[in-house]
């Protein structure tokens, strides 16, 4: 259950576009075409799915206070949180790099199409993003770090993928001349976003009619754990824009 919650979580209600506007300008710049909009999200997908796993077990087994301590419990006290930033976009640009490879050695026109894009995934804020909310929220096992890597893509590619699919169509629409370009698309993204917001309490209905609770101190550290969580999902935000 946990694994279907984190599944549908990171997808809906906390998109990396909509709900935190992360990789605003691969989604704005990219999804002019669906084709290309599938390459780019494809590619994110699989970066995500890599990286947020191997950062996970950087930040396990290297990067938190006493992780050190499988080399001696001489090392328990060292902490190189500092590191961060640091080795979590060294493992972003090493998959970017491998990806890049792959998509030019296989499908050489989505390679061109994507052009400078492809690259700039190594500094695409959502897959950095991935990771330090990943770091934030504590996630227990390598597993859920997957599932989130994962799910957290496949958010980004329905959001790239919905806005390509709506631009081809509004090219042979009516659009005032005002709006047209960049105007529309970012008042459909807003649009959009609304719409996924309703995706808020999908994973927290049913619970106001039971019986009441017995333990409200449980509850209270409940509310303050998601509090500080949210705390640190801003901090991290803020800190990437």
């Amino acid at each position: 259950m946990e694994h279907v919650e984190l599944f549908f979580k990171s997808i809906f209600i906390d998109n990396m576009v909509f709900a935190v506007f992360l990789g605003m300008c691969s989604y704005l710049a990219v999804s002019k075409k669906v084709a290309t909009a599938v390459g780019l999200g494809a590619a994110v997908i699989f970066v995500l799915a890599i990286t947020v796993p191997l950062n996970w077990l950087l930040d396990q087994y290297l990067l938190q206070p006493g992780a050190l301590v499988w080399l001696g419990d001489e090392f328990a006290d060292y902490d190189l949180g500092f590191l961060s930033f640091i080795m979590f976009i060294a493992t972003i640009a090493t998959m970017v790099q491998l990806v890049e490879i792959i998509v030019e050695k296989f499908s050489p026109s989505l390679y061109n199409s994507l052009g400078i894009f492809l690259p700039l995934i190594a500094v695409n804020c959502a897959i950095l993003g991935g990771s330090l909310f990943m770091q934030a929220r504590e996630i227990e096992s390598l597993g859920l770090a997957f599932n989130y890597g994962i799910s957290s893509g496949i958010g980004w590619f329905l959001a790239i993928l919905a806005i390509a699919a709506i631009r081809e169509k509004i090219r042979y629409s009516n659009v005032p001349p005002a709006l047209r370009g960049l105007g529309i698309t970012f008042i459909i993204t807003g649009l959009m976003g609304i719409g996924f917001l309703s995706f808020g309490g999908m994973l927290t209905g049913g619970d106001e009619e039971g019986e009441p609770s017995t333990e409200p101190q449980v509850v209270t550290e409940k509310v303050v754990k998601k509090d500080l969580e949210k705390e640190e999902i801003a901090k991290n935000t803020k800190t990437i824009n």
